[in-house]
């Protein structure tokens, strides 16, 4: 009989990455996770006990070597290849996706093109004042919440570190904290919040303008009530809350990212905190997604120079928000074969237009799930069957360690594989 263990964890669940997870084990089972939320729960002990063939060609089982060799050939033979996903994976497994793209002269995209992509286009514009969680939960004594609602999506942020949670500076937690939350309508957080300031919809671009404004003494030009849906006294009051800081931090969402305005919204945010730092201290910091998501944006940009959307077709990596997204690329039909890496192919892309493409060309899946993919690869899964480094949402790097055991091969193996067929080809060529 297997003996019960406990084992300290790192959760991917959601963009927390909580490293405080403590995993009970037994028969070779994860029974409970101490300390993780519902979400992070049903993460470790849902089934990870799949034992099945490693790779389907369209729904057949076949050994690796062969589906390696069929995936080699559809790639090889590709004019315009598209490499995406990368969000559930290690940053190993992303170094290997970045190599791959550049031997092949493919499309790479990664799932911030449609979640926080507006965020790295502002941060190229205006650059970014941030800070670590760590330092959120020691210091900051006035968190605002702008378009994101951190108590639904991301269930421990607000004891862990941005409201509950007591630091060197912050003793008594809730009551060292002045919390405000800005949105279109009632959530969740807006609940929680000492101030809540509700939006008219499409308008934060106006609002952070007009909060820019009464910051540096300025007074904003136009009907602003009319236009944000608050009174110009309130927007006084707000500035002057912020200035009056010691330490403040500003967590955006999509609410922000993806409504009217996108980067624009964004720019303005992060130049608000640059002009709020002529007074206090004052951060800013995209609320982050699930997985590893931050990772890919970390070993893209230090591969390439750029987060996403990024095209090796010229032998070298050209960047076109856009021209070279994933979503983009398949609805305009442009794209050949397809490579999808740790996300479901069918549910990476809204667009009905990129779904209709990718069931008319080959595209591969590789990932912990059985997928529908014509050539699906099923690998171990990160952070329960094998070890690696992910990324927290603010950008600090945190190892995965493995808890069970598991006969499949690693995303980073089945990639570097992959590479390995493609270096082979190379040598010979020359």
């Amino acid at each position: 009989m297997t003996p019960s263990r406990n084992q300290a964890a790192v959760c991917t669940a959601c963009g927390c990455v909580c490293d405080d997870i403590v995993l009970h084990v037994e028969a070779e089972q994860i029974v409970q996770a101490e300390h993780a939320c519902d979400r992070g729960s049903a993460w470790f002990t849902g089934p990870h006990r799949y034992q099945g063939p490693a790779a389907f060609l369209h729904g057949t089982p076949i050994d690796l070597e062969t589906a390696l060799d069929q995936a080699a050939a559809w790639l090889q033979e590709a004019r315009s290849p598209l490499i995406c996903g990368l969000g559930d994976t290690t940053c190993e497994a992303q170094r290997l996706t970045v190599a791959l793209a550049d031997r092949l002269g493919a499309i790479l995209d990664t799932t911030t093109s449609d979640s926080h992509g507006p965020a790295g286009l502002a941060f190229q514009g205006v650059g970014e004042v941030t800070c670590t969680l760590g330092e959120v939960k020691n210091r900051a004594d006035l968190v605002v919440f702008w378009g994101c609602d951190p108590l639904r999506n991301l269930p421990r942020h607000p004891e862990r570190y941005s409201v509950t949670a007591r630091g060197l500076f912050t003793p008594h937690g809730r009551a060292s904290r002045t919390i405000l939350a800005v949105d279109i309508v009632p959530t969740e957080t807006t609940a929680l919040a000492d101030e809540t300031v509700l939006l008219r919809p499409g308008s934060d671009f106006e609002a952070l303008w007009t909060l820019r404004c009464l910051v540096k003494g300025v007074p904003p030009s136009g009907e602003v009530e009319a236009q944000t849906g608050v009174a110009l006294e309130r927007w006084h009051e707000l500035a002057q809350r912020l200035r009056a800081c010691r330490f403040g931090v500003l967590f955006f969402g999509k609410g922000l990212s993806q409504t009217p305005g996108r980067h624009h919204n964004v720019e303005a945010l992060y130049s608000l905190v640059v002009d709020l730092n002529a007074h206090t201290r004052f951060y800013a910091k995209p609320m982050g997604a699930a997985g590893n998501v931050s990772g890919a944006d970390n070993v893209v940009t230090w591969s390439t120079g750029y987060p996403f959307a990024v095209n090796f077709a010229r032998g070298y990596p050209r960047f076109g928000p856009g021209e070279f997204t994933a979503q983009e690329v398949l609805a305009r039909g442009e794209a050949d074969v397809a490579l999808i890496v740790a996300r479901d192919p069918l549910g990476l892309f809204p667009s009905a237009a990129a779904r209709e493409h990718l069931g008319r060309i080959h595209y591969i899946s590789i990932g912990p799930v059985p997928t529908a993919a014509p050539l699906c690869f099923v690998t171990a899964t990160p952070g329960i069957h094998v070890g690696g480094t992910v990324y927290r949402m603010d950008d600090v790097a945190l190892p995965l360690r493995a808890v069970l055991p598991c006969q499949l091969p690693s995303e980073e193996e089945v990639l570097g594989r992959l590479l390995q067929r493609f270096s082979t080809a190379a040598s010979t060529v020359v």
